[in-house]
C-alpha cells in the first residue's frame, strides 16, 4: 500500500474546544510511544534507511527539529498575527542535523523536553482563546490553537507508523 506523503495531506479543522484535553493527552504521548518502539533495538536498525528515507533515529529527531515551529506558531497566535510561519518543506534541518550520529538516550530526552514545553503552553492557553487562528501557509485555512494541537498530534502519528513500518520491515 502506497504510503500518503505528509505534505500530500489536506485537513479539516473542526474540532471544538473541548477536544483540547484529549489532543493534549496525545501529544504528552508521543514521548512514551516512542520510548516503547525503540526499545531494545540495536544502533544498526534505528540509524538504517530505506532507500534514501530518514531512519527511526531521523524520524524521532524531526519531531525536535519541528517543536521550534510548533511554539513559534504559538507565539503567533498569541500576538494575533494574521498568518502562521511555514514549515520548511525540504526538512533540510532534518537533513543536516546528524541524528544517526547521537546516542538515542540523548535523543529521546531532547523530544520529552521540547515536547513538555509544548504542553505546557497548551495546558495554559486561555480556553476562551482556543479559536484564535492565523493562516497556515501551506494549507490556505485557518489554523487555530486546537487544530495546531491537532495537526501536531497527526504529525506525530505519521511518524510512529513510520517507524512501525521500518520496524516491520528491518526486524523479522
Amino acid at each position: 500500500m502506497a504510503r500518503e506523503r505528509w505534505f500530500d495531506r489536506s485537513f479539516e479543522f473542526t474540532l471544538p474546544p473541548s477536544a483540547m484535553p484529549g489532543l493534549i493527552e496525545r501529544l504528552r504521548s508521543t514521548a512514551p510511544r516512542l520510548e516503547a518502539l525503540t526499545r531494545g533495538l540495536d544502533r544498526e536498525t534505528l540509524t538504517r534507511r530505506e532507500g534514501n528515507t530518514w531512519s527511526i533515529q531521523e524520524n524521532i529527531g524531526h519531531l525536535i527539529d519541528l517543536e521550534d515551529l510548533h511554539l513559534r506558531r504559538l507565539d503567533e497566535l498569541e500576538a494575533g498575527a494574521s498568518e502562521l510561519t511555514a514549515a520548511d518543506v525540504e526538512n533540510r534541518r532534518t537533513w543536516l542535523a546528524e541524528h544517526n550520529s547521537r546516542p538515542l538516550a540523548a535523543i529521546l530526552d531532547e523530544f520529552r523536553e521540547s515536547r513538555g514545553t509544548l504542553v505546557t503552553r497548551l495546558e495554559a492557553w486561555p480556553r476562551s482563546q482556543l479559536e484564535r487562528a492565523g493562516l497556515h501557509p501551506r494549507l490556505k485555512k485557518p489554523m487555530r490553537v486546537i487544530d495546531l494541537a491537532f495537526f501536531t498530534a497527526e504529525h506525530d502519528d505519521h511518524h510512529l507508523a513510520r517507524i512501525e513500518e521500518l520496524l516491520e520491515a528491518f526486524v523479522k
